[in-house]
């Protein structure tokens, strides 16, 4: 499975063994009782058709006045524009109570992959990026504070619509200019939550309420369940099935396990890909074939390569899901006849004798960053309402001008103080998370959010 996320780096002072992928961590000095667990959530602006934005991580320190540890020290590559708004798990590792200034990072390799949606079907476009400086140095707005035995947490915003250069027609050259903004955080902040963990169950602890699952970066994970833990399909700590593919958001525990909020099993196949849609076809009615960019794969990688544009044949596909949405509205909701470009979904399914075949489709929630459209803010009651967003993306495209952001009583704001702030924000730069909906009477896309942020 290709190694992407939209990046939480956890580092934990209980799992060397697992440090991000078998490295260790360097200090200078600090005993068993003066070390403090590390966790560092991120996410990325994206920049219009960008799709992917893989780039090496060689390592990150923190530093302040006296002191420099390593925090990641295994090369790891990422991928920054798949997951906007959304984070998963890397891995972990220690480092010394204290307080910290600053983080470096440590870059190498960057390939941008950007789509043509003029072509029939949409053409990729993939681009070797030159660094203008692979040493990144970023200091905390406020200190990061890792207390003796504690949890502490540092989220990243890899902007790429700064650090991407274009040219004056728009165009990328391929020069990166890396801009990263950072922010210390706790596991129980949003910034701090696991959003999107996928892969594998490997096995069951039915009496430890736990399982474990074989992540996306070569590690297994730990994931705890409670008496307040959702699962979809009326499945259960006792009857979740071995190897089946599943997706998890929670909270990081001291230990570096994740205790779950929901786990979501999507499917008991042995492959799936998944990324955004780029084409239905036909436009109107049940879909035959979508085009989609595969940003990620399990177990079909001989045959359907990560970083492509595959056209995959649904007209077979009877099974349509929502993430984390498991009632009887939900093929009301989604299904063959409500794909539209723009969306993000997971597709399940076998390889078999050189081919893959679909077996199921499912909505996953995405995030899309854009300018609030002025006087668009719309309130029903509160933060019932609605407001349109132009970010000359893939929704955008989809929805020729800007698309529609609606909000209610649930969403979650954050720097604004709701609907109403959001109004007198005039043009702000947000970051909506949720997921994608086929309007009905339009046959636009629209966005339905559980997070809407205004961008520093």
């Amino acid at each position: 499975m290709k190694r992407t996320f939209a990046i939480v780096c956890t580092l934990a002072l209980t799992a060397l063994t697992l440090a991000c992928g078998g490295g260790t961590s360097t200090t200078s000095g600090g005993s068993a009782s003066s070390q403090g667990q590390v966790f560092v959530t991120g996410e990325d602006a994206p920049l219009p058709s960008v799709v992917s934005f893989n780039i090496t991580i060689n390592s990150i320190t923190l530093q302040n006045s006296s002191t420099q540890v390593t925090a990641l020290s295994t090369p790891t590559t990422v991928d920054f524009g798949r997951l906007v708004g959304l984070r998963s798990l890397l891995g972990f590792n220690t480092v010394p109570a204290g307080s910290y200034t600053s983080a470096t990072f440590n870059l190498a390799n960057p390939v941008i992959s950007y789509v043509d949606m003029t072509q029939n079907p949409p053409a990729l476009t993939q681009l070797n990026g030159t660094l203008t400086t692979s040493t990144v140095t970023v200091a905390f707005p406020q200190a990061m504070v890792v207390t003796s035995n504690g949890l502490g947490g540092l989220h990243m915003d890899f902007d790429l619509r700064q650090s991407l250069e274009t040219n004056t027609n728009g165009q990328i050259t391929g020069t990166v200019n890396p801009t990263i903004d950072i922010m210390a955080v706790s596991a129980s902040q949003e910034e701090g939550q696991v959003t999107e963990y996928t892969g594998n169950v490997v096995s069951t602890n039915a009496s430890a309420n736990n399982f474990t699952m074989q992540g996306p970066y070569g590690f297994q994970e730990v994931i705890d369940v409670n008496s307040s833990t959702k699962f979809n399909s009326g499945y259960s700590i006792t009857t979740i099935p071995s190897n089946s593919i599943v997706c998890v958001e929670g909270t990081v525990q001291d230990d570096g396990s994740i205790l779950a909020q929901d786990v979501e099993v999507i499917t008991t196949d042995k492959a799936f890909i998944s990324g955004r849609v780029l084409q239905v076809n036909p436009s109107t009615g049940p879909v035959q074939t979508v085009t989609m960019f595969v940003g990620e794969e399990l177990g079909a990688d001989t045959v359907i390569p990560v970083d492509s544009v595959q056209t995959i044949n649904l007209s077979g596909i009877t099974q349509y899901d929502v993430c984390f949405f498991d009632n009887w509205f939900t093929n009301f909701l989604f299904n063959s006849s409500n794909l539209v470009v723009g969306q993000r979904i997971f597709v399940g399914g076998t390889v078999a004798s050189g081919a893959f075949t679909p077996s199921m489709v499912s909505l996953r929630r995405q995030g899309t960053i854009g300018t609030v459209v002025a006087n668009s803010v719309n309130s029903v009651s509160g933060n019932l309402g609605d407001f349109e967003l132009s970010n000359d993306g893939l929704l955008e495209f989809s929805a020729n001008g800007p698309f529609t952001v609606q909000t209610g009583n649930l969403t979650l704001f954050l720097n604004v103080d709701g609907l109403s702030g959001l109004q007198t924000a005039g043009t702000a730069n947000v970051l909506a998370r949720g997921i994608v909906l086929k309007d009905q009477t339009t046959g636009l896309p629209q966005m339905w959010a559980h997070r809407v942020r205004i961008m520093p």
